[in-house]
């Protein structure tokens, strides 16, 4: 199951450049993005030149980091740049708008992405890089990854010689990982709420008995008073959230209530917790 799902994403993510980037020379960061540079510099074909920088990155990352997981992230490099390959023999540009081509292209470059991602592949590039780099060099993955895209991003703005280039990739990679997060995870997200109050047993009765929400009571303390409180933590559904609101209010008007988005939600009344290698 897992590299059935490694194949659709990289596929979707050859697709993302065939039918939007590549064409309108949006180099959105990545391995892809040197591609899609050396593509209109001197037309080297894209998937070929993928496979050639993902290797030695991968020979550099198998020797820091050791074998572990490194069978599905290879089989995702090496499809990704074999699909992009087969693909662009097969279809054509769907758009020659920058704008749409940066807002779909980026939209299924993060869908392909966030499916090989769940099912624990990898499609290579600017992900080992930056892994690479944070072992090397003090810096976090995160800003190795962000500054190895703005490099690329900034040298296609000095190869095209236009800034709005610049602009459409920034477009794009924001929702490639917009879209990355909902894939990962969930599209469907539910409501979590802390509720400090000095009638956090009457409220939490109430949640038990009129949404059948379970309710756990946690140890706090007000450090400008000094005095000690009831915590309450429960999670609904979006739908319930204003119910939970006024039966709160009701009970306690003076309650301080935080209510944030959580996703994948696991446990009893939500989703069902499941074995990853099923």
């Amino acid at each position: 199951m897992d590299y059935a799902g490694i194949f659709i994403g990289t596929n979707l993510a050859a697709l993302a450049l065939v039918w939007f980037l590549i064409p309108n020379r949006i180099a959105a960061g990545g391995v892809s993005g040197f591609a899609i540079i050396f593509y209109h510099l001197w037309r080297w074909p894209v998937g070929l030149v993928i496979f050639f920088l993902n290797t030695p990155l991968f020979l550099v990352y198998l020797r820091l980091f050791g074998p572990r997981h490194w069978v599905k992230s290879f089989f995702g490099a090496l499809l990704l740049p074999a699909a992009v390959a087969y693909w662009d023999g097969m279809a054509q540009a769907l758009t020659m708008d920058p704008l749409l081509a940066s807002l779909y292209g980026g939209f299924l470059g993060g869908l392909g992405m966030g499916i090989a991602f769940r099912y624990r592949g990898n499609t290579g590039g600017t992900d080992l890089a930056a892994r690479i780099f944070s072992h090397l060099a003090p810096v976090s993955t995160g800003y190795g990854l962000m500054l190895i895209d703005g490099l690329v991003i900034l040298l296609a703005g000095l190869v095209f010689k236009t800034p709005e280039i610049m602009l459409y990739a920034i477009i794009a990679l924001a929702v490639t990982g917009k879209t990355i997060d909902l894939v990962m995870e969930g599209f469907n997200y539910s409501k979590g709420a802390l509720i400090i109050s000095d009638h956090a047993e009457a409220i939490a009765e109430r949640v038990l008995k009129e949404l059948g929400r379970g309710v756990t009571g946690l140890s706090g303390r007000g450090l400008y008073s000094g005095r000690g409180k009831e915590v309450l933590f429960c999670v609904v559904d979006r739908g319930e959230t204003a119910r939970l609101k006024e039966l709160v209010r009701s009970e306690d008007p003076g309650a301080f209530v935080v209510i944030t988005n959580v996703h994948e939600v696991l446990g009893e009344g939500f989703s069902t917790m499941t074995d990853p290698n099923d």
